[in-house]
């Protein structure tokens, strides 16, 4: 029998844009997080200990800025070559070969894939053959895996490649193939990079996407890690186990604060939720992202006072101790408890009002065709992040949130609007 471990998208030295956006935000610890789940890998191959590790692309973020990052990732091998652990890498979009200008020398155990053609290695000591092939270039639009070679007979063949498979959200199709392509050449495991969720196309054959080693934004949420893979006697795969590696653990909380009528009550229910997140973090900072739901008579006063809410919500992320919580956003997403056709009724003038504002609600769907255009040349991971910022009900928040304390104000006032 003998075990690997299969990594992908470690994106070394990830810039983490932004995070001088967010007051307090534990930025050494966040832009450390990829360096620290390397590690981490690094030690769980000598713990365990494997036979060998492959890492199926962008292990690099971009170019580098200086060779600090390429002597992180030179000393992290060196500790993997003195207990005689070799490494299989290919290149992805990030990492490209005409990506990366900076180079040093790798120790003999790491064993990079050509990126003009599939190569075929043989693992030393070991029936197994790894096929696979690095990226020439950032934009990979054809089908590398037909010229994957058909399994070499009597040996366990891995297959070690850089796609999106058919699509996935949030991922430029780079390296397009399909579930059958794959399944065609006969191989007993593939091991997929790329698609940062952690997913299990199949069991017969293995076809997996390990996922990030470290989730790098608020969209990248929960456990993140690679596989560890076990092969029996007879080459067949005998288990595929999830070991975590992430320093950082984002995550998305939505409270439904349905009935909620004080705001201690409101705030018991986000306490409540931060302890569940700190619990199942297991000791990694949490980086939160909460939504608050429901219909409640707080709705106006969240809206009307949002910047002590957040201060509310900072001050329950204290209480569970420095490096526990980090808040990174409070979206409000309640609704009101009152029946707006009954209070248009009340007079002419809350009646004009209540109309007007629901027509400064419309026009929100279309996006800009300037914003559109800007949007479709930039990098799938920037324009992510910007689309969320342009979309409707992103760019209705403000007036939702003007809507809202004007609504409790009359709500309160039963009408009176001098």
């Amino acid at each position: 029998m003998f075990r690997f471990l299969h990594a992908a998208d470690p994106h070394l030295d990830s810039p983490l844009q932004g995070l001088e956006a967010h007051e307090g935000a534990p930025v050494d610890v966040l832009r450390g997080a990829s360096r620290r789940a390397f590690e981490n890998l690094v030690q769980l191959a000598i713990d365990e200990p494997v036979d060998f590790l492959v890492i199926a692309g962008d292990l690099f973020d971009g170019d580098w800025r200086d060779y600090s990052t390429g002597l992180f990732f030179r000393g992290q091998m060196t500790r993997l070559q003195d207990r005689g652990i070799p490494v299989y890498v290919i290149k992805g979009n990030h990492d490209a070969a005409s990506v990366i200008s900076k180079k040093l020398r790798l120790p003999d155990n790491v064993r990079d894939f050509s990126t003009r053609a599939v190569e075929s290695m043989e693992v030393h000591g070991l029936p197994v053959v790894i096929h696979g092939r690095g990226f020439p270039q950032r934009a990979v639009p054809e089908n590398l895996a037909s010229d994957y070679p058909a399994a070499v007979s009597g040996k366990f063949n891995l297959g070690l490649l850089h796609t999106s498979l058919t699509g996935r959200p949030g991922h430029d199709t780079y390296a397009p193939c399909s579930e059958q392509d794959l399944r065609d050449k006969g191989y007993g495991y593939w091991a997929l990079g790329h698609v940062h969720q952690p997913e299990v196309i199949s069991k017969d054959p293995w076809i997996v996407f390990a996922g990030n080693c470290q989730g790098r934004h608020a969209r990248e949420t929960g456990s993140r890690g690679c596989r560890l893979v076990a092969v029996n006697d007879s080459l067949e795969v005998e288990s595929v186990d999830w070991r975590t590696l992430d320093v950082v653990r984002w995550q998305a909380l939505t409270l439904d604060l349905t009935g909620a009528t004080r705001e201690a009550e409101a705030l018991e229910r986000i306490r409540a939720s931060l302890s569940d997140a700190a619990t199942e973090a297991e000791g990694r900072l949490v980086a939160a992202r909460i939504t608050l739901t429901g219909a409640t008579a707080l709705h106006g006063v969240f809206h009307r006072d949002a910047e002590r809410l957040r201060a509310e919500v900072l001050a329950l992320a204290q209480d569970f101790g420095e490096g526990t919580i980090w808040i990174e956003r409070i979206k409000i997403a309640t609704s009101p408890v009152y029946d707006l056709s009954q209070l248009a009724q009340r007079d002419a003038l809350t009646k004009i009002v209540l109309e007007t504002l629901e027509e400064a609600t419309r026009g929100f769907e279309a996006l800009p065709d300037d914003i559109a255009d800007m949007l479709r040349v930039l990098p799938p991971e920037v324009r992510t992040e910007l689309e969320g910022e342009w979309d409707p009900q992103r760019r209705g928040a403000v007036i939702e949130e003007v809507r809202a304390i004007v609504l409790a104000a009359l709500e309160q006032r039963g009408g009176d609007v001098a």
